[in-house]
């Protein structure tokens, strides 16, 4: 199963990016795919990926193997290995990066330790690799806007 959000729906049809679910099983199994690695990959392997289990030490081994020889296989050049820091970013702190915080405030959204709270590990991860930068990314306001408007869901399939 992958989660599905909305600020990056058109992704999900051609899977030609990497999507926000993909990207964090990539980063806690400690596999860096560039774009041009994940584009020679075969769409049931970028399925594959995007929808394989890796909430366990045994299942993220299983996906990294995956990766590893199918990167291999495809491209003709290992997987990049991520260092540990990059593995632990996975896994979202408890309280909003300052950087976020300031670009969150800019684009109209208070981001505070108790919104922070209410966000889910899969949004506080997304909300990170989008605005936790100087330059933050086009989607970051889609985002705050689809985690923080009243009623808002993100979907799973």
């Amino acid at each position: 199963m992958i989660r599905k959000f909305k600020f990056e729906a058109e992704i999900y049809e051609s899977l030609n990016c990497l999507p926000m679910a993909a990207r964090r099983k990539l980063d806690a199994v400690g596999i860096k795919l560039h774009l041009a690695q994940w584009e020679q990959l075969g769409r049931g392997e970028r399925l594959m990926i995007c929808h394989a289990p890796a909430a366990s030490k045994e299942e993220q081994s299983a996906l990294r193997t995956f990766i590893e020889e199918v990167a291999l296989a495809r491209t003709g050049a290992p997987a990049k290995t991520l260092s540990d820091d990059t593995r632990r970013s996975a896994n979202p702190p408890d309280r909003p990066p300052q950087m976020l915080v300031h670009h969150a405030r800019v684009a109209g959204v208070e981001l505070d330790d108790k919104a922070w709270a209410a966000l889910d590990d899969d949004q506080r991860y997304a909300l990170i690799k989008l605005g936790d930068s100087e330059r933050p990314s086009h989607n970051l306001e889609l985002a705050l806007q689809e985690f923080f408007t009243s009623g808002s869901q993100t979907a799973t399939s």
